[in-house]
C-alpha cells in the first residue's frame, strides 16, 4: 500500500524528477566544460637507518634506532618538513620559478600507514609544473634532513612522473554522479511536494463544501456561477433554487442528527435526478441551488419537475416517529444575453417566490423570451 502510494506520487510529480535531474546533469556538464583541468603528480620517499647507525656495528644501537623509527616521530617530523614553506621556497628557487600562485596548487604530504614511506602529491593546472615541483620538494627535503641528522636517510622510492590525464574534472564520472544525485533529489522533492499539496487541496476542498450535506457551499457556488459566465459568456445554462419549505418547522424542534439525515436524503435525491456534469450547492438552511450546463429554460423546467416529484416523498425518521414532508418549491432561471450573475440570481429568487405563492404550480423557470415557464 505504501509503495503504491509513493508510486502514484511519483507519477503525478514525474516532471519534477525530470526537471531536477536535467538541471543537475546540465550543471555538471557545464562545470566540467568551464572548469580548469587539474593534474596531480605523486612522489614517494622512504626513511631508512642512516650510516651513523649501520656503521656502529653494534646490533643494540641498530635495534634502538629502528625502534625509534617505529615510534613514528621521525616520520611525522619529515612529513611536516616536506610540507613546510621553507622547503617550498627552496624548491621554487631550485626550479627558478619567480612567480607562483599558491592558491592554484595544493601540496599534500602524508605518511603511509604502517610504514616509513612518505607520499608527496602536488595538484594544479600545469601538468609539467606539478611534476617538477613534486620532485623538487622531495629533493629539497632530502637535502634538509641530511643536514638535520645522520641517523636516518631519506631517499626517493618513486619519483613523480608527468600525468597524462587530469584528476578533475571527469565529465563522464561527474555526469553519472550528478544524474544519480539529481534523480534522488528529484524523487524527494516530488514526494515532498505531493505530501504538501494533498493537505492543502483537502483544506481548500473543505472550504468549498457544506459540512452537513457534502455539496458546495453558497460562497463557492456563487464563485462557480461567476466563473461560468465570465469563461463562457455566450453559452446557455440554467440554475434553480430548491427550497424545502416543509423543513422550516422542524429545524428548531428536531435534533441536529435528524435534520442532517433529512438534508442528506434530499441531497441524495438531487444527485439521483441530476446529470453527472450538473452542480449542486447548499443555498441556505432549508434550500439548495443547482446549475445545469448547456440547458435552456424549457429543459430545466422538465428536470425541476422530476426533482419536485421525487422530493414530495416524505423522509421517515423512525427513531423520532416523524415523517417529514419536505414541501419543495423550485424557482429557476435561464442565463442568456450576457446578464450578470447577480441579475440571474435575482430573477431565480423572484421565480421561487412566485412558486411559493402559487399553490398549484410549485415550479417556475424564468427566461428572457417568456416571463415564466410554468409546470
Amino acid at each position: 500500500m505504501e509503495l503504491r502510494l509513493y508510486f502514484r506520487m511519483l507519477q503525478r510529480g514525474w516532471w519534477l524528477v525530470a526537471l531536477v535531474t536535467l538541471i543537475a546533469l546540465t550543471a555538471s556538464l557545464t562545470m566540467s566544460y568551464i572548469a580548469v583541468p587539474q593534474y596531480q603528480a605523486t612522489a614517494r620517499l622512504i626513511i631508512t637507518p642512516g650510516a651513523l647507525l649501520t656503521s656502529e656495528g653494534n646490533p643494540e644501537v641498530l635495534i634502538a634506532g629502528l625502534e625509534t623509527l617505529d615510534l613514528r616521530s621521525v616520520v611525522a617530523t619529515y612529513t611536516e618538513v616536506m610540507s613546510s614553506k621553507k622547503i617550498l621556497n627552496e624548491a621554487l628557487t631550485y626550479l627558478n620559478i619567480k612567480e607562483f600562485n599558491t592558491k592554484e596548487y595544493v601540496i599534500l604530504a602524508v605518511a603511509l600507514p604502517e610504514s616509513s614511506v612518505l607520499e608527496l602529491s602536488v595538484t594544479g593546472p600545469n601538468q609539467r609544473l606539478v611534476t617538477d615541483l613534486a620532485n623538487a620538494l622531495g629533493y629539497q627535503t632530502i637535502l634538509f634532513t641530511r643536514s638535520l641528522n645522520r641517523a636516518y636517510d631519506l631517499n626517493f622510492l618513486d619519483e613523480a612522473v608527468t600525468p597524462e590525464t587530469p584528476v578533475s574534472p571527469k565529465p563522464i564520472q561527474d555526469a553519472a554522479l550528478s544524474l544519480a544525485l539529481g534523480l534522488v533529489i528529484g524523487i524527494a522533492i516530488a514526494i515532498l511536494s505531493e505530501q504538501i499539496r494533498v493537505p492543502l487541496e483537502a483544506y481548500r476542498h473543505r472550504l468549498q463544501i457544506d459540512p452537513e450535506t457534502g455539496v458546495y457551499n453558497q460562497k463557492h457556488f456563487v464563485r462557480m456561477l461567476e466563473t461560468q459566465i465570465s469563461d463562457n459568456p455566450v453559452d446557455v445554462f440554467s440554475i434553480g433554487i430548491i427550497e424545502l419549505s416543509g423543513l422550516v418547522d422542524y429545524i428548531d424542534t428536531l435534533p441536529s442528527p435528524a435534520i442532517q439525515r433529512v438534508l442528506s436524503s434530499a441531497t441524495d435525491t438531487l444527485k439521483k435526478e441530476l446529470r453527472g456534469n450538473d452542480n449542486i450547492g447548499r443555498w441556505n438552511k432549508n434550500s439548495f441551488i443547482v446549475m445545469l450546463p448547456a440547458t435552456n429554460g424549457e429543459s430545466a423546467s422538465r428536470i425541476f419537475g422530476r426533482i419536485h416529484h421525487s422530493l414530495q416523498l416524505p423522509v421517515n425518521l423512525y427513531q423520532y416517529d416523524v415523517n417529514v414532508q419536505l414541501d419543495p418549491h423550485i424557482g429557476g432561471g435561464e442565463y442568456s444575453n450576457g446578464i450578470s450573475s447577480q441579475e440571474l440570481l435575482g430573477k431565480t429568487a423572484d421565480t421561487l417566490e412566485q412558486a411559493k405563492r402559487d399553490g398549484s404550480n410549485p415550479v417556475y423557470v424564468w427566461d428572457m423570451k417568456n416571463p415564466f415557464w410554468i409546470q
